[in-house]
């Protein structure tokens, strides 16, 4: 029997230039607002039999505001960054040019100390083959973009690099549908 995991990317918490890495920051007025714009969407997610979220607040939040009552994951953690935690991307090529280049050319680096690309990527996999497949597809999930898109890489069998192609939105959802290590995108049909 196939597992149906449904992500749902956490709303914002901040512009998407102001993003900073390993960013824990609450919610926006931009975010609440969005949750109150697509909740009626969302929230029939939440009969899913399984409703999980990263341990960001925003993921939190986000789960929270719209009936998950989601169980945190810490598998689920955005991906670690090191010493670059807390910083935008610009501030960070600002300081290492060259360490930010290989981190985005090489996805077994992490010349910030923390975790490499290939390796959040696995352990973001590792979380998705471990759902039960008894869940008879009702799996839901709150989590980071980046999180989102780490799930949607090992979920396709992508190389790592296609992970920089993926651009996941503030409240976006996507499905994956299979077990462990056999899974596919799935898409539903827009009534």
């Amino acid at each position: 029997m196939d597992t149906r995991v449904t992500l749902v990317a956490a709303a914002r918490s901040s512009s998407r230039l102001a993003e900073r890495f390993d960013d824990d920051r609450p919610l926006d007025q931009t975010g609440w607002h969005e949750i109150q714009l697509v909740a009626h969407t969302l929230v029939p997610l939440g009969a899913a039999e399984l409703r999980y979220c990263s341990p960001t607040a925003r993921s939190r939040a986000t789960g929270e505001a719209l009936g998950y009552a989601p169980l945190v994951q810490p598998a689920l953690s955005d991906c670690d960054m090191g010493r670059w935690r807390g910083y935008t991307l610009s501030e960070v090529t600002a300081r290492e040019p060259g360490a930010v280049d290989a981190w985005l050319a090489d996805p077994r680096s992490a010349p910030h100390g923390g975790e490499s690309l290939l390796a959040f990527i696995s352990r973001i996999g590792r979380w998705l083959d471990t759902r039960p497949a008894d869940a008879a597809g009702s799996i839901v999930a709150v989590a980071e973009p980046a999180v989102v898109r780490a799930a949607l890489v090992y979920a396709l069998k992508a190389p790592p690099s296609a992970y920089w192609n993926v651009d996941v939105r503030p409240l976006s959802t996507v499905t994956v549908s299979g077990r462990a290590g056999r899974w596919s995108l799935r898409l539903e049909a827009g009534v």
